[in-house]
């Protein structure tokens, strides 16, 4: 199957950049950076997502505190070895920024319809389900579903992205085998969550995952079934 790995993995965002960013890494002379950006939900919470930038896409003062942006690019994956344990680390790695100039009126009930008209967070996968779906209900009874989500990149490489369902879209993802192809639209989203050591001690982290709005199983066509027993039948 031929694979555009553009259309496999490719996310909008449009948020403001919150601190400052700080240097990521370099390759044959391009330097790399990583900042964040806080993307407002409609319920008046936020999301805090770790951005990876190029110098050479970005203007000097782009990335300065409070600027409106957006982003488009891919949601990716990498193993970091530390404390002699690999932790996966996710990050949005930008392919294209751009600047948004915000109009401020007087009218504060309009400035902010505007904000919610321009709230913008959307995420498209294609991917194999790579771990059995693990399903659960909370106390109050609602029902989840964690999928993780390998998608192809160039170059043999994968990534490995976290998915979270909700309600009936749960119940179905408990019942998805490994190897399913499926297409996923959501959001990126943080949590915190509190780590706990085996000598007491508890950190605070934050994960980065998918919060599923839809999910769809991708069947196999039947042109490449029966091509695969054409195949079969001349051996």
């Amino acid at each position: 199957m031929d694979t555009n790995y553009l259309e496999n993995n490719y996310l909008t965002l449009v948020g403001k950049v919150t601190g400052e960013k700080k240097f990521s890494h370099e390759i044959y002379g391009e330097r790399f950076y990583v900042f964040n950006l806080v993307i407002p939900r409609l319920s008046g919470n936020s999301d805090i997502i770790p951005i990876t930038v190029s110098e050479r896409i970005i203007k000097e003062d782009t990335l300065q505190e409070g600027k409106k942006l957006l982003v488009k690019g891919q949601f990716r994956s990498y193993n970091s070895y530390e404390n002699e344990k690999n932790r996966l680390i996710l990050t949005v790695f930008a392919k294209d920024i751009i600047e948004i100039e915000e109009k401020e009126t007087e009218n504060e009930e309009e400035n902010e319809m505007v904000r919610k008209d321009t709230i913008t967070n959307e995420v498209v996968l294609v991917g194999y389900i790579c771990k059995k779906p693990i399903y659960r209900q909370t106390p109050f009874g609602r029902e989840i579903s964690d999928l993780l989500l390998a998608v192809n990149r160039a170059y043999n490489k994968s990534d490995y992205i976290p998915c979270i369902a909700w309600g009936r879209t749960a119940r179905f993802c408990q019942n998805l085998e490994v190897g399913s192809q499926v297409k996923v639209v959501g959001r990126v989203q943080s949590r915190s969550y509190e780590k706990k050591y085996e000598d007491g001690t508890v950190e605070t982290r934050i994960a980065y995952e998918v919060s599923i709005g839809s999910l769809e199983v991708i069947e196999e066509k039947n042109d490449d079934k029966q091509e695969e027993t054409e195949n079969q039948e001349a051996v």
